[in-house]
Formats: structure tokens, sequence, C-alpha cells
């Protein structure tokens, strides 16, 4: 297949198509979505939380929350007031807290990966997710989420690219050409993080709306030793003891 860059150990591609492409020939796959839905997972679980990925934002995920016994997070980005998909929102939850997050994004590639070992990866917590993600194997698949245009179709984001980026410069293997595209996006601005992603389309955004703080808990590079690990539909902090979950 041409487009599964299978010649390759270290393999980068973007949104669902990579996802679809890169699964059957993958040992590891790992979804990054900076701003935020992999930031938000980081921080969630980090602290204990277990979060559940959601495709949509309507009645049905209400639903869901349900059927999973789950709090679910307003739709609507807020750091106040309950969760949201604000990484702010979420700095105080609760260890044990299972917690729904709908993203169009981050959760929908998520749960695209059948049973491919599946991390979520992000600028807070690359060097750690690389580390994790060599233990499943050498076919290593990384996947930039990107955001999406009023049409619904993908827009290739920076902060996205950078991520994809910052977990490539630890992971060792033959990197295919797009995986060194995104790891030279990477190193051009991994001295700059901060600044570069508040001023990239995605970063002016959030400031407008005033989420800048997400921005600033976005790129706290490796500050997280955490990994967020996909199994049975939700996200848990690896070697999480899952007995203290009611």
């Amino acid at each position: 297949m041409i487009y599964n860059q299978q010649e390759f150990e270290i393999r980068m591609e973007w949104g669902l198509k990579g996802v679809e492409m890169f699964a059957p020939v993958s040992d590891v796959m790992i979804i990054v979505d900076v701003l935020s839905f992999s930031t938000c997972v980081d921080i969630a679980t980090q602290r204990g939380a277990v979060i559940y990925p959601y495709r949509w934002k309507d009645e049905s995920a209400i639903a869901y929350a349900k059927t999973v016994g789950a709090e679910l997070a307003d739709f609507k980005r807020k750091f106040t007031d309950g969760f949201s998909l604000s990484p702010t929102s979420l700095c105080t939850i609760q260890s044990g807290t299972k917690l729904v997050l709908s993203s169009p994004n981050g959760a929908t590639l998520s749960l695209s990966t059948g049973n491919i070992p599946t991390l979520c990866g992000s600028l807070r917590n690359a060097k750690a997710v690389a580390a994790c993600a060599k233990t499943f194997g050498k076919r290593i698949s990384i996947i930039a989420a990107g955001e999406q245009w009023p049409d619904k179709s993908l827009r290739v984001s920076f902060e996205d690219a950078v991520g994809a980026g910052a977990v490539i410069s630890y992971v060792e293997g033959k990197l295919s050409p797009e995986s060194k595209a995104s790891l030279a996006v990477f190193e051009s601005s991994k001295e700059s993080l901060l600044s570069d992603i508040k001023k990239c389309s995605s970063g002016k955004e959030l400031i407008d709306r005033g989420f800048e703080k997400d921005i600033i808990l976005a790129c706290d590079f490796n500050a997280s030793e955490n990994v967020p690990v996909l199994e049975g539909g939700c996200f848990y902090k690896r070697f999480l003891d899952k007995t203290a979950i009611s």
C-alpha cells in the first residue's frame, strides 16, 4: 500500500484517514491533539481520573455518559463551573472521577484505532509517551489530529505538527519523510514553543476567546511523566489501580 508508510518504522499522518491507513501495520498508535483533547486527557488521567472519549457533542453523549456511569464534560469550552475541553477546567479533577469528553478530533481518532494499543500524546508528555510506545514494538504510528474547517474538512494545524514532532524526537527507528517533516517543525520551534503556538491560528483563536491559560498548560513541555492508555473505551493513567475506580 503506497500510503501506509509501512517500509518505515516511525510513521506520521493526519486525521481519520491516517488512522485507517496505519492501523493494520502498526504495533502502537499515538494520537496527538495538542489544543486540546490530548492535553486534557494527560492532565485528567495524571490526577487519577478516567476519560471516556466520545465523538459527538449531542444528546447521544448524555445517554452514553449514563450508560458508563460517568459525568459529561460541558460541550462548550469553559474553565469555571465544571469540566470541559479546557485543560484549565481539569486541573482540580479528583482521582476516580469518570468523565466523558466529547471531541470531534482527538476523541474520534482514539476510538477508531480498533484493537491496536493506543496512547494519548502531547507536548506535556512527549518523552514519556515515546518511551512507553517502544514497549509495544518497533512500528510506531503518530497521528496528528488537526482541526476542522467550517465545512468539517481537515485543517492541518501547526500545534499538532509540533506535538507529533516532539514525540518523534524521542523514538528510535527508520523515519518516514512525513515523520522527518514533523520532526523538523518541532526542532524549529522547540526553543519558542509557547510563543509560536500562541501566534499560530489555533492559538490566536483560543486567546481571542479568553483561553490563553489553556495554551500555557499545553506548552508545558515534558512536565508530565504520565502515559494515558486507551483500554475498554477509556483512557487510564498507565499502571493505575483500577480497583480504585467505582
